[in-house]
C-alpha cells in the first residue's frame, strides 16, 4: 500500500469520525424517548442521572474515532483491527435498539457483554498497531463495563418491563 499524503491523512479524520457518529446515529434513531423511558424505570443509587449519557457518549465517539484514524493511517496490516472496531461499532448500536427501542432487558445485559469483549479484542489489536489508538479506547472500555452492570441492574429491577 503506498504512504497516504499528509493532507489525505488528516482528511481521513472526518472520515473515521463520521463513521463513529454514524453509530450513534443509529443508536440515536433508536433512542428517541430513551429520556422518557429511562427516567420511568427503577434504577440502582449508583445509576447516573440521563442526561450525563449524551455528553458521556460524545466523547466516546469521537475518541473512538480519533482512536481508528490513528490505526488506519498506521503503515501495515490493519484491516483486521478495523473490521474489529466496526464490528463493535455495530453491537455498540445494537444495545440501544434492544434496550430502548424494543425493551427486551435479557438480550441487552447478554449482548452488552458481547460488546465488552469486542471491545476488549479491538483494544489489543489496537495496541499492535498504534499505543495511542488503544489508550483512547480505555475510557469506552471502562465506561461499558460500567453500562454492563447498570443494564442488568436495570434489567432485574424492572421484570415487567424489560
Amino acid at each position: 500500500m503506498t504512504p497516504r499524503s499528509p493532507l489525505g491523512q488528516f482528511l481521513g479524520l472526518p472520515g473515521w469520525l463520521l463513521v463513529a457518529f454514524a453509530a450513534a446515529a443509529v443508536g440515536a434513531v433508536a433512542s428517541v424517548e430513551a429520556a422518557v423511558f429511562y427516567a420511568q424505570l427503577s434504577k440502582p443509587p449508583w445509576a447516573p442521572p440521563g442526561w450525563l449519557f449524551g455528553p458521556v457518549w460524545s466523547v466516546l465517539y469521537f475518541l473512538m474515532g480519533v482512536s481508528a484514524w490513528l490505526v488506519w493511517r498506521t503503515p501495515g496490516r490493519k484491516q483486521g483491527a478495523l473490521a474489529l472496531f466496526g464490528l463493535q461499532l455495530a453491537a455498540n448500536a445494537l444495545w440501544s435498539w434492544l434496550f430502548f427501542a424494543w425493551h427486551r432487558g435479557a438480550l441487552a445485559s447478554v449482548e452488552v457483554l458481547v460488546l465488552l469483549a469486542l471491545i476488549v479484542w479491538t483494544v489489543a489489536a489496537f495496541w499492535r498497531i498504534s499505543r495511542a489508538a488503544a489508550v483512547l479506547l480505555v475510557p469506552y472500555l471502562l465506561w461499558v463495563g460500567f453500562a454492563s452492570s447498570l443494564t442488568w441492574s436495570v434489567w432485574q429491577r424492572n421484570p415487567g418491563v424489560l
